[in-house]
């Protein structure tokens, strides 16, 4: 996908969440490894979906990443933290998709998307989104937020 001219803000995405950078996150070169960035991605998303009032749970079903995309804009180093920032860029039939950036020190790390498919937890075979799952998903939407 192509990268907008600015990089989002985190006060852009309805879901902000917090991390710590570990000193275990680096890679033999000093700075965060490319791999802990979907662990990034996978914080910002997770609190969410499980969210005990306002989650994206559907009974007899689960959600799960079908497809994950990065776009590496700088490096992270150790100590300290990152914000993630998370909102739904699109709605399909039985999948949604997310779009997080992760920030450090107010400057935007990384962006991407991680596609998700609900899925019933006996059949494991993909479901449509439920109307009630739309709706909570259409509260989050900001579509266009990375380009």
């Amino acid at each position: 996908m192509p990268q907008p001219t600015e990089p989002p803000r985190l006060t852009d995405f309805p879901i902000r969440v917090s991390d710590v950078i570990r000193f275990g996150d680096l890679d033999r070169q000093g700075h965060v490894n490319n791999a802990v960035f979907a662990t990034y991605f996978e914080s910002g998303r997770v609190g969410l979906i499980y969210d005990a009032e306002n989650g994206l749970q559907v009974p007899g079903a689960t959600s799960v990443a079908v497809r994950l995309e990065i776009d590496f804009l700088r490096e992270l180093r150790w100590p300290g933290t990152v914000e993630i920032g998370t909102a739904v860029a699109d709605i399909g039939r039985s999948s949604y998709r997310f779009a997080h950036a992760i920030f450090h020190e107010g400057d935007c790390a990384a962006t991407g998307y991680t596609t998700m498919v609900l899925i019933d937890r006996e059949t494991r075979r993909s479901r449509p989104l439920p109307p009630e799952l739309i709706a909570r998903l259409q509260e989050l939407l900001r579509q266009d937020l990375l380009g």
